[in-house]
């Protein structure tokens, strides 16, 4: 009989697989869709157990596929997706899963194989995973050529092994590459309109939910929580969720109460609604973005925070406007990028992005600076951000810019690769000096 939590984990990356589905939207219908089940009820721990199983595939398919690949007779490309996937969690669980037993993993993945292909698969399935149980991967990868041993051991495409190369050591690329697998942090964002740090951990504690506080005052890191969009005190809008390290943007902004604030590209509105907290709701923020239905998760968040000062609408921030000239005192461009920065967040991305993604991106990129530049008043202050980690997205945009526009200077530049703690993110800081 087939394990429904495995089965659940299957058809999530089936669906991601063939039909192009994002990891978290396909995880919340698969998880969805169970919830209805009433015979079996999935609790907090399954929850947490397919989550796990489903990034981790999707983190590790490039050296899972290498695997397969070692193994297999038949090439992937003519292996069945179902067959496919079930091979990928299955080999998952036995090299990247201390706790769950090498056997249990090669039993659910032949009963898999036998529901979803026929006998024939189930003996290939079976095949395959006794050598994988048996195989020795700590010397699976013998490469000299680091580009290709570092894409293999760490699961990262080679041209973005390349373009890290070219900016940092052999050592701190491989780190990169390495930490860019691990499951990140979860962090909440106070919402000192409401409430206070005290009390939250107090609300959360009630819930037995585990906090750690961090080195910014308004975050805390929460642990072993699932549904936390279901809890009272995020509905009362009394928290957000958002990575410290992406609170730091607003932070350096430093937006204060009655400013005009402009941020270009604003949705979901995390960035948002975080001035809009440190501005006390006094001020006004104009908060675009270039999709209605980003619009409204702005509008959204803002509502069930309680915050009356921003005024989000569609608008295409690469598109100048004269009414807008020298207009603003401070202005956020947390432009669109590849999102190299959080790939523990978003594994998909390492298999859709291209490198030839990156002129398009850097064009997009340039255009909102060169435009959006222009709305701020003199003296005013402007923090360009990413959350990508690429030189031609950060530092080779801003510098350009500085050089040609003689009326702006760099006043703090602040980034970090992603490590064990918080995503990857760029942030220049800059005013205009006349």
């Amino acid at each position: 009989m087939v394990d429904n939590i495995r089965k659940i984990i299957l058809e999530t990356l089936y669906d991601i697989e063939k039909n192009g589905a994002y990891s978290n939207i396909a995880l919340d219908k698969q998880l969805k869709k169970s919830s209805n089940n009433k015979i079996k009820q999935l609790d907090k721990r399954d929850k947490g157990f397919i989550s796990q199983i489903v990034y981790g595939t999707i983190s590790w398919k490039l050296t899972i596929d290498e695997i397969i690949k070692k193994y297999s007779n038949i090439k992937i490309k003519k292996i069945s997706p179902w067959i496919l996937n079930i091979l990928r969690m299955s080999i998952y669980q036995i090299i990247f899963l201390e706790k769950v037993p090498k056997s249990a993993a090669v039993n659910e993945g032949v009963e898999l194989a036998k529901k979803y292909g026929h006998k024939a698969s189930s003996n290939y399935v079976n095949a395959i995973l006794r050598k994988v149980e048996k195989s020795d991967y700590e010397n699976f990868f013998r490469i000299e050529n680091k580009i290709e041993r570092i894409s293999k051991t760490t699961s990262m495409p080679e041209w973005i092994v390349k373009k890290l190369l070219n900016q940092y050591s052999e050592q701190k690329v491989e780190e990169i590459c390495k930490n860019s697998n691990i499951r990140p942090k979860l962090y909440i964002r106070i919402n000192q309109l409401k409430t206070n740090k005290q009390e939250i951990i107090q609300e959360l504690n009630k819930e037995k939910i585990k906090t750690k506080e961090t080195d910014l005052e308004d975050f805390i890191e929460v642990k072993e929580i699932k549904n936390i969009e279901k809890l009272q005190s995020f509905q009362k809008g009394m928290f957000t969720i958002q990575d410290k390290q992406a609170g730091k943007i607003p932070i350096i902004l430093n937006p204060k109460p009655n400013e005009k604030i402009l941020d270009a590209c604003s949705s979901p509105g995390g960035k948002t609604t975080y001035m809009a907290e440190l501005m006390k709701n006094q001020g006004k923020i104009w908060a675009w973005d270039i999709h209605e239905h980003r619009v409204e998760l702005v509008k959204n968040v803002a509502k069930r925070l309680g915050i009356k000062i921003i005024q989000a609408e569609v608008k295409d921030a690469t598109i100048y406007e004269e009414k807008y000239i020298e207009y603003f005192d401070k202005i956020l461009l947390d432009v669109p990028c590849l999102g190299l920065g959080v790939l523990k967040r978003k594994p998909d991305i390492k298999w859709q992005r291209k490198e030839e993604d990156i002129e398009k991106i850097t064009q997009t990129q340039k255009q909102i600076l060169e435009n959006c530049s222009k709305y701020l008043r003199k003296g005013g202050e402007l923090v360009y951000s990413t959350c990508s980690i690429l030189k031609e997205e950060n530092e080779d945009i801003v510098e350009t810019f500085v050089e040609k526009n003689k009326k702006f200077e760099i006043i703090e530049i602040f980034s970090t690769y992603q490590n064990e703690d918080t995503d990857g993110f760029f942030i220049c800081k800059m005013r205009k000096i006349q």
